[in-house]
């Protein structure tokens, strides 16, 4: 191996790209981080640690801070990108006239792209030819616990097993363990569709239902989860893993996610756009529920919890409305 086969590029330097990079350096790789807001790139640099989105974690001396897109992308034939899904297609444009040759492409985006209504497989094989190998990076990951090298498990999954098989292994490390997968479509449908549930979670939490509540939204939540990925052509074992059932518990139930402060937000009476300013980050699960609904509708999916969600996000329904909803539905079988 080469010393450039440990180069990578890490294209988005929020908290999820930060933490990434240093859990890449902290397994032997060199990566090279690009972010856009001239106040974290000044951070990172000068202060070796991003202080707007991932605050008290040191970078290790093996991450680069690159400002400039193009020559981050020049330099590293692997790239990973960590962007929100509505500037994911964006970002690739950008990227393409500058890639190398032979350059393989990950990323940790998770959510339909809204217009499209595809997943970020499909538009990085549109944008990018089907030439350059793909992948998609997912799981049950906070990024300030990864930053922090708490014991961590995620997801590589790509149709290319050889490439698969060797992301996971850069990333692996003594707190670290990637598993690899072949089920691209069921890996991208759980990282979309949790923040959604997370969101409905939050909210329930928020208005006192109860545990015997917020299971039932999870459990139910998986049920519709999977239900969409099989109509696109997931595997079905996909869901009970850790990009599948893993991610969507962690998302539900712990505070460190932004969907599910979103929902308790929205719980206590905020509006989306109030909470969204709180958090200084992108609430994913807001713009998933509008590309979610449209999916569903146009193969004919059953979500009554995403719709739910959707109506309470979009179209001003109340959470007690939407319960009353849920609860109000015909009986039926739970398979």
């Amino acid at each position: 191996m080469t010393a450039d086969d440990n180069k990578i590029g890490v294209i988005g330097a929020g908290s999820w790209g930060t933490a990434l990079a240093i859990q890449l350096a902290r397994a032997g790789q060199q990566p090279m981080l690009w972010g856009m807001e001239p106040e974290v790139i000044r951070s990172l640099t000068e202060e070796r640690c991003n202080s707007v989105f991932l605050p008290d974690i040191p970078l290790p001396d093996s991450v680069t801070i690159n400002a400039d897109l193009d020559d981050v992308v020049r330099r590293n034939r692997d790239i990973l990108i960590v962007v929100p899904s509505h500037v994911f297609r964006q970002v690739l444009e950008q990227i393409r006239p500058n890639l190398q040759k032979g350059a393989r492409i990950a990323w940790a985006t998770k959510g339909f792209e809204l217009a499209s209504g595809k997943l970020p497989h499909q538009v990085a094989r549109e944008t990018l030819g089907i030439e350059v190998p793909l992948a998609v990076v997912s799981g049950p990951t906070f990024a300030k616990e990864v930053g922090l090298g708490l014991p961590t498990a995620m997801t590589v999954a790509a149709t290319n097993t050889d490439y698969a098989d060797e992301l996971a292994w850069r990333f692996s490390g003594k707190n670290f363990r990637a598993y690899t997968s072949g089920d691209m479509v069921g890996v991208e449908v759980g990282g979309a569709v949790k923040n959604i549930l997370a969101i409905a979670t939050g909210m329930s939490d928020g208005l006192g239902f109860g545990a015997n509540t917020r299971v039932a939204l999870i459990t139910r939540g998986l049920a519709e989860m999977t239900r969409l990925g099989m109509a696109l052509g997931a595997k079905t074992e996909t869901f009970s893993g850790l990009s599948g059932m893993g991610d969507l518990v962690l998302t539900c139930t712990d505070d460190q996610s932004r969907n599910r402060r979103m929902g308790l937000a929205l719980a206590a009476g905020k509006t989306v756009e109030e909470t969204c300013e709180e958090i200084g980050q992108v609430v994913e699960g807001v713009k998933a529920a509008a590309a979610v609904r449209k999916v569903a509708h146009d193969l004919n999916v059953e979500m009554p919890i995403c719709e739910q969600a959707y109506q309470i996000l979009y179209e001003g329904a109340s959470p007690e409305d939407a319960v009353g909803a849920l609860m109000m539905r015909e009986v039926k079988s739970e398979g």
